[in-house]
């Protein structure tokens, strides 16, 4: 959410970095719907004034047995009762528009990050490990070491897998070894609800914009997309003690995304699922913290990728690239020989005052009067089924078996290697 004493202070300013991701003239909209927000305000303070006024000038005239003004007085203060009803009316509608038309616009991008429409804009930034050529893509591969997409077609349709035996836990064990190592790094392991309520979606940016993109229950609930919803929304409508900054938090959850506008797009295989799980990683911070905590957590997730020795890409996102609630964010992308691509893996972004605007999320240092808007970051640390695929592609062996990387065997029970079953 944005400020809009800041964006009536310097309109142009507003305009010039919302032009940045595409949105043009954004303020006027806004501008225009504030300023008939204000008028109805300060129409019905002045019939609000005007009746109290009239209220005791009523008891004046009455005492004064002044009975002529005394009726004249009530008769007004009855109109004004109506006049103060449609004012109220009239404030309420005229402030869910200026609502709606901020809650819409998204982020404004930090000047460093590069101008772009698309990922054609994105900037590579560190490249890690000898990327191997060639061999099977993780669909053909998995097929024979454990996966059941047509078991899975049957119980719940297209874009969902069951994982066997072996290779189901080589997921737990990718799951449990990446939580392992960012509580290890500093993140407080926490369990969260997956489902949340619509406020929890709107606090960190999901609704309204979003909604065909997530589950709605019958019950006016959401499947959470991210465990970053139900993990920053811990802080919402909340002052927190500025000493007890930085907050991190870690969860290891299912995630749940209904992959709206996807069709056509990775159908096959484990990359793109409506169901899924991943380590997320949330920040919540003071604001001159947020820069060195957005590379705490960017090195903790290629740390992951590290450990397990996958090759992998950094990339700073350009403008047109960025999520809707980011104002920087990096991109890491592993390394699939099978594919012959490098393939997303982790997002990871910091997000100013956005989110917290929108929660009430803020923090007050001691010593000092008012609070402030936290900040705050999140990334995946990492998604677990792309991680499987990566293992699977990278560690593939001639005959058909996978390897298991050294970081997880302590993980795997004494299994060295996947071996295919057919």
């Amino acid at each position: 959410m944005h400020d809009l004493k800041t964006l009536r202070a310097d309109p142009a300013a507003f305009d010039a970095a919302l032009a940045r991701r595409g949105v043009a003239d954004a303020s006027a909209a806004v501008l225009a719907a504030d300023a008939r927000l204000r008028a109805a305000q300060t129409a019905l303070q002045a019939a609000l004034a005007r009746r109290n006024d009239a209220s005791r000038a009523i008891g004046a005239a009455k005492a004064a047995k002044d009975n002529a003004t005394a009726d004249a007085l009530m008769a007004e203060v009855a109109e004004l009762k109506i006049v103060i009803a449609d004012g109220e009316a009239e404030e309420r509608e005229a402030a869910e528009v200026v609502d709606a038309l901020v809650s819409a616009l998204p982020n404004q991008p930090l000047p460093e990050v590069p101008a772009g429409s698309d990922e054609h804009g994105n900037v590579e930034e560190k490249r890690w490990g000898t990327p191997r050529n060639g061999g099977a893509e993780h669909d053909a591969l998995a097929a024979r070491l454990g996966s059941n997409p047509d078991a899975a077609a049957k119980v719940a349709g297209a874009r969902f897998m069951v994982l066997e035996g072996q290779l189901a836990r080589l997921h737990r064990a990718l799951g449990q070894f990446m939580l392992d190592r960012q509580v290890a790094a500093g993140w407080r392991e926490t369990v969260v609800p997956l489902l949340v309520k619509s406020d929890a979606m709107f606090g960190t940016g999901q609704l309204p914009k979003f909604a065909e993109d997530s589950f709605n229950t019958i019950d006016g609930r959401w499947l959470i997309p991210t465990a970053e919803v139900s993990l920053t929304n811990l802080v919402r409508e909340q002052i927190l003690d500025g000493e007890e900054l930085p907050l991190r938090l870690a969860a290891l959850t299912p995630c749940f995304r209904s992959e709206a506008g996807a069709a056509g797009k990775d159908t096959r295989g484990l990359i793109r699922q409506h169901q899924f799980e991943k380590v997320e990683l949330v920040t919540i911070c003071a604001p001159e913290a947020a820069d060195p905590e957005h590379e705490k957590m960017l090195l903790a997730a290629e740390a992951i990728l590290e450990a397990l020795e996958l090759p992998y890409r950094r990339m700073l996102l350009c403008t047109g690239d960025m999520g809707f609630t980011a104002r920087k964010t990096y991109d890491l992308e592993v390394w699939l020989p099978g594919a012959g691509a490098y393939r997303e893996i982790s997002s990871i972004s910091q997000c100013g005052d956005f989110q917290a605007r929108r929660m009430d999320a803020r923090f007050r240092v001691k010593g000092e009067k008012g609070t402030q808007f936290v900040h705050t970051l999140n990334g995946s640390g990492l998604a677990v089924g792309r991680a499987l695929v990566a293992v699977l592609e990278n560690y593939q062996q001639p005959d058909g078996s996978v390897r298991i990387p050294d970081a997880l065997k302590p993980y795997m029970g004494g299994i060295e290697a996947l071996i295919p079953t057919s």
